[in-house]
Parts: C-alpha cells; sequence; structure tokens
C-alpha cells in the first residue's frame, strides 16, 4: 500500500507513549506500522486516543486494520466495544480466538495415520 501524502508528515505523538510501550514512539511510521497503532490505541486507549486515531486514519482504514489483521491482544468486554461501537460491527461473526486474549486457538486435530 501506497503512502498516503497526508500521513507523510505526521509523526505518533508522544502522549501515546504508554499505550504503544513496546516500541519507541519516534521510531513508529504512520503507514508500516498501522496494525500495531491501531490494534493498541483500540485495545488499551481511552476516549484521548481514539480522537487521536480517528483524526490521522479514516474510518475505513481502521475497520480494514481490525478485521484483516487482528491482534490477540484484546479484552471480551473491550472487543465487544470496539466491534459494536466505536467501528458498528455487529452483524459481523469474529472468530473471537483471533481478537481475546485467553480464548484458546482454533487448534487443527491431526489425522492419526494407521500404523
Amino acid at each position: 500500500m501506497s503512502k498516503n501524502p497526508s500521513q507523510s508528515n505526521k509523526v505518533v505523538s508522544e502522549f501515546l507513549q504508554p499505550i504503544l510501550w513496546s516500541v519507541n514512539v519516534e521510531n513508529l511510521d504512520l503507514e508500516e506500522d498501522k496494525t500495531y497503532i491501531v490494534n493498541q490505541i483500540l485495545a488499551y486507549g481511552g476516549f484521548k486516543e481514539l480522537r487521536w486515531l480517528f483524526k490521522n486514519y479514516s474510518l475505513k482504514t481502521i475497520k480494514k486494520v481490525f478485521l484483516y489483521h487482528p491482534i490477540k491482544t484484546y479484552r471480551a468486554s473491550t472487543f465487544n466495544f470496539v466491534s459494536e461501537i466505536v467501528l458498528n460491527l455487529k452483524n459481523i461473526n469474529f472468530p473471537k480466538e483471533r481478537y481475546v486474549i485467553n480464548t484458546p486457538r482454533a487448534i487443527r486435530q491431526r489425522k492419526k495415520k494407521n500404523l
């Protein structure tokens, strides 16, 4: 995906460092790191952080990241709030094991070979 010219001069604000704790915000790129930035802010941010997110990314981009690049970092209540209220994705059946922590991943069972 090519860089949006309107985002090229924007940087990740320092006030987001507590939400984006695993990386120094000075080293983040809005386009290249959007999966991490969007999911972390949706999962751990408050209204101030959400406001920043929606000023820096379109709703379409945020939904696309949430739907197609999930990170297993959400608590169940946060996942429900984000998917149903913040992003208004009420009619989509999400595989919660791809989003919600402490939810077992779907494990494919191997077929036993006859010996």
